[in-house]
């Protein structure tokens, strides 16, 4: 059974899909574990490199972090998302999708909706390329955060942006920030998996940023759960490795050749 055909099922045997970012082999290693999607994900932008936005990745500098993560997976699914401003035209996405799919061995890759681009996505996956949709809030063309479909015609066109892009052949579809009556109408409309950040327990599956969920980004928006803080943890490991250095206590003999 293929990777998109595993994840198809996994709804249909009402379990939810678990998904999260990686940005390095040795995290990526430990994600494999447990989830069955894993996306390399334009938030490396601003939880690795400290950009002010996602707008700011370049395309380069993903697929090194993603050639990274590929090394480490052996059974979950791994989604690139495609950076801003390179899927602009048929074209474009085609040239630079090839070139993520040779470089980085990835499964399947992510395309934001701006609500016109479901040509590129139909093309895409009419050759045969996996493709995971994305509405809600996207990060690549809304600049102000925003819950999405709180009003009566923002959820009529989100119903419809979701259809478009299930129609447009995609696997699976994120759902950001979507209103929670919302988010369960349209996970209930698809036959693809929804899959949730901030939109409610009725997705398919959730998917977060891992530096978010580990305490490390200092970014806690609401739908984020604190499960720890590893900055907490460094915080207390480094100021014990500094201690002992002024202290002369490390390094003992056991670390020396």
């Amino acid at each position: 059974m293929s990777s998109i055909k595993k994840i198809k099922n996994i709804r249909n045997l009402k379990r939810k899909i678990v998904c999260l970012t990686a940005y390095s082999k040795p995290l990526a290693k430990i994600l494999d574990k447990y989830c069955d999607i894993i996306l390399m994900g334009d938030s490396v932008a601003t939880a690795f490199y400290g950009m002010k936005n996602t707008r700011e990745i370049k395309l380069d500098t993903m697929i090194n972090h993603a050639i990274s993560v590929r090394k480490s997976i052996k059974k979950s699914l791994l989604v690139f998302d495609m950076p801003f401003n390179t899927y602009r035209n048929i074209k474009e996405a085609k040239k630079n999708v090839k070139k993520v799919l040779l470089k980085t061995n990835c499964d399947a890759i992510k395309l934001e909706s701006n609500g016109k681009n479901f040509k590129i996505l139909k093309t895409l996956t009419n050759s045969g390329i996996k493709v995971m949709g994305h509405i809600g809030y996207t990060p690549q063309y809304k600049k102000n955060f925003s819950p999405q479909g709180l009003k009566h015609n923002e959820e009529i066109k989100l119903i419809n942006e979701a259809k478009n892009i299930e129609d447009a052949g995609a696997f699976a579809i994120v759902l950001e920030c979507v209103n929670v009556d919302l988010a369960k109408k349209i996970t209930k409309n698809l036959q693809i998996p929804t899959i949730g950040i901030g939109s409610s327990k009725y997705c398919d599956g959730q998917i977060l940023v891992l530096d978010d969920l580990i305490g490390l980004s200092g970014f806690y928006p609401k739908f984020v759960k604190k499960y720890i803080s590893l900055e907490k943890i460094l915080n207390k490991v480094i100021k014990k490795f500094r201690n002992d250095v002024i202290k002369n206590n490390f390094p003992k003999i056991s670390n020396t050749y």
